[in-house]
Protein backbone atom coordinates (compact mmCIF):
# COMPACT_ATOMS: atom_id res chain seq x y z
CA UNK A 1 0.00 0.00 0.00
CA UNK A 2 0.71 3.51 -0.35
CA UNK A 3 -0.27 6.32 1.71
CA UNK A 4 -0.02 9.97 -0.37
CA UNK A 5 -0.28 13.48 0.17
CA UNK A 6 -0.17 13.06 4.58
CA UNK A 7 1.55 14.57 7.15
CA UNK A 8 3.72 11.61 8.57
CA UNK A 9 5.11 11.34 12.30
CA UNK A 10 8.37 9.59 11.65
CA UNK A 11 10.83 8.48 14.24
CA UNK A 12 13.76 11.24 12.65
CA UNK A 13 11.35 14.19 11.86
CA UNK A 14 7.56 15.17 10.91
CA UNK A 15 7.22 15.14 7.20
CA UNK A 16 4.33 17.63 5.99
CA UNK A 17 3.18 16.46 2.91
CA UNK A 18 4.69 13.34 2.74
CA UNK A 19 3.86 9.36 1.56
CA UNK A 20 4.45 6.43 3.16
CA UNK A 21 5.04 2.76 1.51
CA UNK A 22 4.68 -0.52 2.49
CA UNK A 23 5.07 -3.88 1.24
CA UNK A 24 3.56 -7.14 2.98
CA UNK A 25 3.95 -6.38 6.82
CA UNK A 26 7.14 -4.11 6.72
CA UNK A 27 7.63 -0.06 5.61
CA UNK A 28 9.83 -0.09 2.99
CA UNK A 29 10.00 3.67 2.19
CA UNK A 30 8.88 7.15 3.01
CA UNK A 31 9.53 10.84 2.45
CA UNK A 32 7.96 14.09 0.88
CA UNK A 33 6.07 13.85 -2.39
CA UNK A 34 8.43 15.45 -4.21
CA UNK A 35 10.74 12.84 -3.97
CA UNK A 36 8.10 10.07 -5.02
CA UNK A 37 8.84 8.28 -7.97
CA UNK A 38 6.88 5.99 -10.25
CA UNK A 39 8.31 2.62 -9.59
CA UNK A 40 5.39 2.00 -7.37
CA UNK A 41 2.76 0.79 -9.86
CA UNK A 42 1.64 -2.10 -7.82
CA UNK A 43 0.94 -0.57 -4.85
CA UNK A 44 -2.65 -0.31 -3.79
CA UNK A 45 -3.23 3.72 -3.44
CA UNK A 46 -4.94 5.85 -0.08
CA UNK A 47 -4.81 9.33 -1.31
CA UNK A 48 -5.56 11.83 1.59
CA UNK A 49 -4.98 15.00 -0.47
CA UNK A 50 -8.90 16.12 0.59
CA UNK A 51 -7.84 15.60 4.26
CA UNK A 52 -6.59 18.67 5.48
CA UNK A 53 -4.93 18.04 9.00
CA UNK A 54 -4.49 14.43 8.56
CA UNK A 55 -1.34 12.20 9.80
CA UNK A 56 0.42 9.14 10.04
CA UNK A 57 1.78 8.12 13.80
CA UNK A 58 3.16 4.61 14.59
CA UNK A 59 0.23 1.70 16.00
CA UNK A 60 0.10 2.33 19.81
CA UNK A 61 1.55 -0.42 22.28
CA UNK A 62 -0.98 -1.09 25.29
CA UNK A 63 1.50 -3.28 27.99
CA UNK A 64 -1.35 -3.27 30.53
CA UNK A 65 -4.87 -4.30 28.82
CA UNK A 66 -7.28 -6.75 30.56
CA UNK A 67 -10.02 -7.19 28.36
CA UNK A 68 -12.13 -5.37 25.74
CA UNK A 69 -15.09 -5.87 24.00
CA UNK A 70 -17.01 -8.83 26.32
CA UNK A 71 -13.49 -10.43 26.28
CA UNK A 72 -10.68 -11.13 29.21
CA UNK A 73 -7.27 -12.33 29.09
CA UNK A 74 -8.36 -14.00 32.47
CA UNK A 75 -11.22 -16.12 30.23
CA UNK A 76 -8.90 -18.31 28.89
CA UNK A 77 -10.25 -19.17 25.24
CA UNK A 78 -8.67 -18.42 21.90
CA UNK A 79 -12.30 -16.59 21.12
CA UNK A 80 -11.48 -13.89 23.99
CA UNK A 81 -8.06 -13.70 22.76
CA UNK A 82 -8.94 -13.14 18.96
CA UNK A 83 -12.20 -10.95 20.27
CA UNK A 84 -8.99 -8.50 22.00
CA UNK A 85 -7.28 -8.62 18.87
CA UNK A 86 -9.97 -7.71 16.51
CA UNK A 87 -11.51 -4.61 18.80
CA UNK A 88 -8.19 -3.13 19.63
CA UNK A 89 -7.06 -1.54 16.46
CA UNK A 90 -10.56 0.46 16.79
CA UNK A 91 -8.86 2.36 19.42
CA UNK A 92 -5.34 2.60 17.18
CA UNK A 93 -3.87 -0.09 19.01
CA UNK A 94 -1.63 -2.24 17.01
CA UNK A 95 0.13 -4.62 19.89
CA UNK A 96 -0.33 -5.35 23.53
CA UNK A 97 0.41 -7.58 26.44
CA UNK A 98 -2.23 -9.67 27.13
CA UNK A 99 -2.72 -8.90 30.90
CA UNK A 100 -3.79 -11.32 33.90
CA UNK A 101 -4.97 -10.87 37.16
CA UNK A 102 -4.92 -12.12 40.74
CA UNK A 103 -6.42 -15.29 40.99
CA UNK A 104 -6.18 -18.77 41.62
CA UNK A 105 -3.18 -20.44 40.22
CA UNK A 106 -5.44 -22.95 38.44
CA UNK A 107 -7.08 -19.73 36.54
CA UNK A 108 -3.60 -18.16 36.15
CA UNK A 109 -2.54 -21.66 34.71
CA UNK A 110 -5.25 -21.75 32.09
CA UNK A 111 -4.79 -17.96 30.88
CA UNK A 112 -1.10 -18.66 30.51
CA UNK A 113 -1.37 -22.05 28.94
CA UNK A 114 -4.23 -20.63 26.37
CA UNK A 115 -2.04 -17.10 25.74
CA UNK A 116 1.50 -18.78 24.68
CA UNK A 117 -0.75 -21.05 22.56
CA UNK A 118 -2.34 -18.45 20.61
CA UNK A 119 0.98 -16.20 20.67
CA UNK A 120 2.65 -18.85 19.00
CA UNK A 121 0.48 -20.23 16.70
CA UNK A 122 -2.70 -17.55 16.13
CA UNK A 123 -0.95 -14.38 15.15
CA UNK A 124 -2.11 -13.49 11.52
CA UNK A 125 -1.97 -9.48 10.05
CA UNK A 126 -4.59 -7.86 10.02
CA UNK A 127 -5.02 -8.17 14.03
CA UNK A 128 -3.31 -6.62 16.89
CA UNK A 129 -0.05 -8.15 17.90
CA UNK A 130 0.23 -9.92 21.12
CA UNK A 131 3.39 -9.25 22.15
CA UNK A 132 3.77 -11.24 24.99
CA UNK A 133 2.26 -11.36 28.78
CA UNK A 134 2.08 -9.11 31.59
CA UNK A 135 1.51 -10.98 34.66
CA UNK A 136 -0.35 -8.66 36.85
CA UNK A 137 0.11 -10.31 40.53
CA UNK A 138 -0.70 -12.61 42.33
CA UNK A 139 2.86 -11.23 44.14
CA UNK A 140 1.67 -8.45 45.52
CA UNK A 141 0.89 -6.93 48.71
CA UNK A 142 -2.68 -7.23 50.61
CA UNK A 143 -2.67 -3.98 51.87
CA UNK A 144 -3.38 -2.24 47.96
CA UNK A 145 -4.84 -4.89 46.66
CA UNK A 146 -7.21 -2.32 44.89
CA UNK A 147 -9.69 -5.14 42.89
CA UNK A 148 -7.50 -7.74 42.55
CA UNK A 149 -8.60 -10.41 44.95
CA UNK A 150 -6.73 -10.28 48.36
CA UNK A 151 -7.47 -14.55 48.88
CA UNK A 152 -5.20 -15.46 45.91
CA UNK A 153 -2.22 -13.30 46.82
CA UNK A 154 0.82 -14.59 47.24
CA UNK A 155 4.77 -13.63 48.24
CA UNK A 156 7.16 -13.87 45.60
CA UNK A 157 7.61 -17.08 44.45
CA UNK A 158 10.26 -18.38 41.89
CA UNK A 159 9.54 -21.66 41.94
CA UNK A 160 5.54 -21.13 41.07
CA UNK A 161 6.91 -18.54 38.24
CA UNK A 162 9.45 -20.59 36.73
CA UNK A 163 6.64 -23.35 36.22
CA UNK A 164 3.74 -20.40 35.14
CA UNK A 165 6.63 -19.33 32.42
CA UNK A 166 7.05 -22.67 31.46
CA UNK A 167 3.63 -22.71 30.51
CA UNK A 168 3.00 -19.38 29.25
CA UNK A 169 6.05 -20.85 26.40
CA UNK A 170 8.24 -18.46 27.99
CA UNK A 171 5.54 -15.26 26.57
CA UNK A 172 5.56 -13.39 30.14
CA UNK A 173 7.11 -10.30 29.33
CA UNK A 174 6.15 -8.51 32.55
CA UNK A 175 5.75 -8.78 36.21
CA UNK A 176 4.16 -6.60 38.35
CA UNK A 177 5.38 -7.17 41.94
CA UNK A 178 5.49 -5.72 45.59
CA UNK A 179 9.27 -5.55 45.98
CA UNK A 180 9.10 -5.23 49.65
CA UNK A 181 7.27 -8.83 50.08
CA UNK A 182 9.42 -11.71 51.12
CA UNK A 183 11.38 -12.82 48.51
CA UNK A 184 11.09 -9.62 46.37
CA UNK A 185 14.51 -9.00 45.88
CA UNK A 186 15.53 -12.83 44.71
CA UNK A 187 12.50 -12.56 42.35
CA UNK A 188 13.55 -9.12 40.66
CA UNK A 189 17.13 -10.26 40.36
CA UNK A 190 15.97 -13.35 38.46
CA UNK A 191 13.57 -11.52 36.09
CA UNK A 192 16.61 -9.05 35.11
CA UNK A 193 18.34 -12.01 34.40
CA UNK A 194 16.07 -12.71 32.06
CA UNK A 195 15.12 -10.14 30.06
CA UNK A 196 11.75 -9.84 31.67
CA UNK A 197 10.16 -6.29 33.19
CA UNK A 198 9.78 -6.08 36.82
CA UNK A 199 7.45 -3.95 37.38
CA UNK A 200 6.63 -2.40 41.17
CA UNK A 201 3.01 -2.18 41.64
CA UNK A 202 0.05 -2.81 44.23
CA UNK A 203 2.65 -2.16 46.86
CA UNK A 204 3.26 -0.71 50.42
CA UNK A 205 7.06 -0.23 49.53
CA UNK A 206 9.05 2.33 51.40
CA UNK A 207 11.62 4.71 49.18
CA UNK A 208 14.75 2.65 50.19
CA UNK A 209 12.55 -0.48 49.80
CA UNK A 210 12.38 0.86 45.87
CA UNK A 211 15.68 2.05 45.77
CA UNK A 212 16.71 -1.43 46.52
CA UNK A 213 14.72 -2.93 43.81
CA UNK A 214 16.10 -0.85 41.67
CA UNK A 215 19.79 -2.13 42.36
CA UNK A 216 17.61 -5.36 42.35
CA UNK A 217 16.92 -4.87 38.14
CA UNK A 218 13.80 -3.18 38.16
CA UNK A 219 13.01 -0.73 35.50
CA UNK A 220 8.99 -0.02 35.81
CA UNK A 221 6.03 1.01 38.05
CA UNK A 222 2.87 -0.26 37.42
CA UNK A 223 -0.22 2.38 36.90
CA UNK A 224 1.29 5.22 38.94
CA UNK A 225 -0.35 6.76 41.81
CA UNK A 226 -2.53 3.85 41.58
CA UNK A 227 -2.43 1.37 44.71
CA UNK A 228 0.76 2.75 45.62
CA UNK A 229 2.49 4.00 48.96
CA UNK A 230 2.34 8.22 47.89
CA UNK A 231 4.24 10.85 48.17
CA UNK A 232 4.81 12.01 51.71
CA UNK A 233 7.93 14.94 52.59
CA UNK A 234 9.32 12.37 54.93
CA UNK A 235 8.82 9.40 53.32
CA UNK A 236 9.06 9.54 49.74
CA UNK A 237 7.18 6.31 49.27
CA UNK A 238 6.86 4.75 45.72
CA UNK A 239 5.38 8.11 44.15
CA UNK A 240 8.64 9.67 45.08
CA UNK A 241 10.96 7.13 43.58
CA UNK A 242 9.36 6.72 40.30
CA UNK A 243 9.32 11.03 40.14
CA UNK A 244 12.85 10.65 40.96
CA UNK A 245 14.60 7.81 39.35
CA UNK A 246 15.18 8.02 35.86
CA UNK A 247 15.72 4.37 35.87
CA UNK A 248 12.19 4.06 36.20
CA UNK A 249 9.68 3.87 33.24
CA UNK A 250 6.47 4.97 34.40
CA UNK A 251 2.62 3.25 33.85
CA UNK A 252 -0.28 5.95 33.78
CA UNK A 253 -3.96 5.21 33.13
CA UNK A 254 -4.51 9.05 31.73
CA UNK A 255 -8.34 8.93 32.02
CA UNK A 256 -9.18 11.73 33.84
CA UNK A 257 -10.70 9.28 37.11
CA UNK A 258 -7.75 6.70 38.14
CA UNK A 259 -5.12 10.19 37.94
CA UNK A 260 -6.42 13.68 38.38
CA UNK A 261 -5.44 15.95 35.38
CA UNK A 262 -3.21 18.27 36.84
CA UNK A 263 -1.24 15.32 38.56
CA UNK A 264 -0.69 13.91 34.82
CA UNK A 265 0.81 17.38 33.95
CA UNK A 266 2.88 17.17 37.18
CA UNK A 267 4.20 13.73 36.13
CA UNK A 268 4.49 14.57 32.63
CA UNK A 269 6.53 17.74 33.70
CA UNK A 270 8.81 15.45 36.57
CA UNK A 271 9.12 12.36 33.89
CA UNK A 272 9.28 13.92 30.41
CA UNK A 273 7.90 12.30 27.48
CA UNK A 274 10.56 10.01 27.93
CA UNK A 275 9.61 8.62 31.19
CA UNK A 276 5.59 7.66 30.87
CA UNK A 277 4.31 5.03 29.13
CA UNK A 278 0.81 5.82 27.98
CA UNK A 279 -1.57 2.23 29.71
CA UNK A 280 -5.45 1.46 29.48
CA UNK A 281 -5.43 -1.33 32.25
CA UNK A 282 -8.73 -1.66 30.19
CA UNK A 283 -11.56 -4.11 31.15
CA UNK A 284 -13.94 -6.34 29.73
CA UNK A 285 -16.84 -3.59 29.90
CA UNK A 286 -14.75 -1.50 27.43
CA UNK A 287 -16.35 -0.77 24.02
CA UNK A 288 -19.77 -2.58 26.10
CA UNK A 289 -22.97 -0.42 27.52
CA UNK A 290 -23.30 0.68 31.12
CA UNK A 291 -23.77 -2.64 33.02
CA UNK A 292 -22.38 -5.19 35.63
CA UNK A 293 -19.51 -6.98 34.26
CA UNK A 294 -17.18 -9.47 35.45
CA UNK A 295 -13.61 -9.16 36.52
CA UNK A 296 -11.54 -11.47 38.40
CA UNK A 297 -14.97 -12.76 39.37
CA UNK A 298 -15.96 -9.88 41.02
CA UNK A 299 -18.62 -7.81 40.14
CA UNK A 300 -17.56 -4.59 38.50
CA UNK A 301 -20.48 -1.78 38.15
CA UNK A 302 -19.40 0.46 34.59
CA UNK A 303 -21.58 3.48 34.39
CA UNK A 304 -20.59 7.07 32.59
CA UNK A 305 -16.61 6.13 31.95
CA UNK A 306 -15.96 4.72 35.75
CA UNK A 307 -15.99 1.22 36.44
CA UNK A 308 -15.92 0.23 40.61
CA UNK A 309 -16.32 -2.58 43.02
CA UNK A 310 -19.19 -2.58 44.58
CA UNK A 311 -17.23 -0.99 47.66
CA UNK A 312 -16.50 1.70 45.33
CA UNK A 313 -12.85 0.55 44.82
CA UNK A 314 -12.05 1.60 41.08
CA UNK A 315 -11.86 -1.90 38.69
CA UNK A 316 -9.60 -1.12 35.89
CA UNK A 317 -10.85 1.02 33.07
CA UNK A 318 -12.72 1.31 30.24
CA UNK A 319 -10.26 3.91 28.65
CA UNK A 320 -9.43 3.85 24.90
CA UNK A 321 -5.41 3.86 23.75
CA UNK A 322 -6.86 7.34 21.37
CA UNK A 323 -8.69 8.70 23.97
CA UNK A 324 -5.76 8.17 26.31
CA UNK A 325 -3.75 10.34 23.54
CA UNK A 326 -6.41 12.69 23.06
CA UNK A 327 -6.27 13.32 27.10
CA UNK A 328 -2.85 13.43 27.42
CA UNK A 329 -2.51 16.34 24.48
CA UNK A 330 -5.16 18.11 26.60
CA UNK A 331 -4.23 17.76 30.52
CA UNK A 332 -0.52 18.52 29.34
CA UNK A 333 -0.18 20.99 26.03
CA UNK A 334 2.66 18.31 25.11
CA UNK A 335 3.00 17.71 20.97
CA UNK A 336 1.87 14.70 19.24
CA UNK A 337 5.53 14.03 18.38
CA UNK A 338 5.68 13.50 22.28
CA UNK A 339 2.49 11.69 22.96
CA UNK A 340 3.43 9.02 19.81
CA UNK A 341 6.51 8.93 21.99
CA UNK A 342 5.10 7.85 25.13
CA UNK A 343 1.87 5.56 23.89
CA UNK A 344 4.35 3.55 21.03
CA UNK A 345 8.03 4.36 21.33
CA UNK A 346 8.42 4.02 25.05
CA UNK A 347 6.81 0.39 25.60
CA UNK A 348 8.40 -0.89 22.22
CA UNK A 349 12.16 0.46 24.07
CA UNK A 350 11.00 -1.22 27.21
CA UNK A 351 10.00 -4.32 26.00
CA UNK A 352 13.15 -4.24 23.97
CA UNK A 353 11.28 -4.93 20.84
CA UNK A 354 12.27 -1.55 19.44
CA UNK A 355 14.03 -2.60 16.52
CA UNK A 356 10.56 -3.83 14.74
CA UNK A 357 8.01 -1.66 17.31
CA UNK A 358 7.04 1.78 18.42
CA UNK A 359 8.23 4.08 15.19
CA UNK A 360 8.17 4.90 11.82
CA UNK A 361 11.39 3.72 9.96
CA UNK A 362 12.17 1.65 7.02
CA UNK A 363 12.06 -1.87 8.12
CA UNK A 364 9.84 -1.91 11.37
CA UNK A 365 6.57 -3.55 10.83
CA UNK A 366 3.95 -1.50 9.29
CA UNK A 367 1.87 -0.71 12.30
CA UNK A 368 0.31 2.52 11.56
CA UNK A 369 -2.67 4.45 12.90
CA UNK A 370 -4.58 7.29 10.82
CA UNK A 371 -5.44 10.31 12.82
CA UNK A 372 -7.86 13.58 11.61
CA UNK A 373 -7.38 17.09 11.81
CA UNK A 374 -8.88 16.12 15.65
CA UNK A 375 -6.59 13.43 16.73
CA UNK A 376 -9.18 10.70 16.37
CA UNK A 377 -8.47 7.40 15.18
CA UNK A 378 -9.89 6.93 11.43
CA UNK A 379 -7.53 3.86 10.19
CA UNK A 380 -5.07 1.37 11.84
CA UNK A 381 -2.95 -0.75 9.74
CA UNK A 382 -1.56 -4.18 11.59
CA UNK A 383 1.58 -5.42 10.25
CA UNK A 384 0.80 -3.92 6.71
CA UNK A 385 -3.21 -4.80 6.37
CA UNK A 386 -5.94 -2.52 7.11
CA UNK A 387 -7.66 -3.79 10.69
CA UNK A 388 -10.24 -0.81 10.59
CA UNK A 389 -11.09 2.39 8.94
CA UNK A 390 -14.12 4.87 9.26
CA UNK A 391 -13.15 6.69 6.34
CA UNK A 392 -14.33 7.65 3.19
CA UNK A 393 -10.91 7.55 1.14
CA UNK A 394 -10.29 6.92 -2.64
CA UNK A 395 -8.68 3.99 -3.41
CA UNK A 396 -7.47 3.52 -6.58
CA UNK A 397 -4.14 2.89 -8.66
CA UNK A 398 -0.72 4.89 -8.08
Amino acid sequence: MIFKNITIYSEEEIIERGYLLTNDDKIVAFGSMGNLDDIHEEAEVIDFTTFQGYKVIPGMIDIHIHGVDGADTMDATQDALHTMATALPREGTTSFLATTMTQSPEAIEKALINAGQYIQEQQPPGLAEILGLHLEGPFVNPKMAGAQPEQYMMNPDLHIFKKWNVLSKNTVKVVTLAPEQPGGSEFIKYLKEHGIVASIGHTDATYDEVDQAISDGATQVTHLFNQMRGLHHREPGVVGAALLRDELKAELIIDGVHVRPEIVKLAYKQKTQTGLILITDSMRAKCLKNGTYDLGGQDVTVKDGKAVLADGTLAGSILKMGQAVKNLLSYTNCSLEEAVEMASLNPAKQLRLDEKKGSIKVGKDADLVILNEGNEVVMTICRGQIAFSRMEVEYGDH
